[in-house]
């Protein structure tokens, strides 16, 4: 009977490898390297081999995230094998406990350059994938984002590396409502809940563009807005609880296209913002007056 069944993901650097049964019912574990897998002898087991950057294990199965000094096809088959010999040998996933830890973690609420957005920053590092969900029925990736949907007045949530940008609707006052979603959020991560499962991201197609693959057959004005974008712009942006991602640029009217995400979508300043800010700065570095720039969700 096979034990193992290996599936991709949506990241082409995790593999999952799913077992015939649960190996850690109702809970889940992220370690990313061999002093965190602590409790986990496979997962210390699976770090001496030098190509596995993080191991996740979470109900029925164990994803790994490789590093990209091996390819998945040389290498997988082997892995299987190696966790269906430990676990056939009697090997223990994860040790028994009586109950897990509370992992202390501070979280404060910070505004917004938009009123209805309020971000709320972690004492640690939440997810190295950008997560964007415009409603529950986009949160596949974040079990967070999909709880916090069932508080009645928030509408959208942008998670990205150790904050949380929360927009509700305009019925309720954040002077109402802060403290319950700080709380939440902080009892959530405290008690080892899984804020963003990085194998069921999936990327956008905006997203993508940034990505080195698709990057280096863009013309290199494109590049060289992206260049600007990522080391002089997103800071400053995600500062503000937001985001922004290069769309297009055309040499005809030379105009830039942008995404704007978090709590930068939507927001009254944003316009401004573009013109008074990144358009200048553009047209500054890139040393062309002609540069006008858009978004196409302001």
């Amino acid at each position: 009977m096979k034990l193992i069944t290996i599936k991709s993901t949506q990241n082409p650097s995790i593999l999952k490898f799913e077992f015939s049964y649960f190996i850690t019912p109702n809970q889940s574990f992220e370690y990313k390297n061999i002093d965190e897998a602590g409790e986990s002898p496979l997962a210390q087991q699976l770090f001496y081999l030098p190509f596995v950057k993080t191991v996740y294990i979470s109900g029925n199965f164990i994803a790994v995230e490789k590093y990209n000094i091996v390819e998945w096809d040389d290498v997988k088959h082997a892995l299987a094998d190696q966790m269906e010999t430990y676990v056939n040998s009697g090997g223990e996933v994860v040790k028994a406990t009586e109950k897990p830890k509370k992992s202390p973690v501070t979280v404060y609420a910070e505004s917004t350059p938009n009123p209805a957005v309020m971000k709320f920053v972690a004492s640690k590092m939440l997810t190295k994938s950008i997560v964007e969900c415009k409603n529950i029925d986009e949160t596949q990736a974040s079990p967070l984002a999909k709880e916090l949907f069932k508080f009645p007045y928030i509408k959208e949530i942008f998670i990205d590396e150790n904050y949380i940008s929360v927009t509700k609707y305009a019925v309720n006052e954040w002077q109402e409502i802060t403290t319950e979603i700080r709380t939440f959020i902080k009892e959530f991560i405290e008690n080892g809940n899984i804020v963003v499962d990085e194998t069921k991201v999936v990327a956008t197609p905006a997203q993508e563009k940034q990505q080195i693959a698709n990057f280096d057959n863009l013309d290199v004005t494109s590049q060289k807005i992206i260049n600007i974008i990522e080391e002089y712009i997103k800071p400053a942006v995600a500062a503000d609880g937001g985001n922004i991602l290069f769309d297009s640029y055309s040499e005809d009217d030379k105009r830039v296209k942008v995404i704007l995400q978090g709590a930068c979508s939507g927001c009254p300043s944003s316009t401004f913002t573009l013109k008074n800010g990144i358009e200048n700065m553009l047209k500054e570095m890139l040393n062309d007056q002609d540069i006008k720039v858009e978004a196409l969700n302001a």
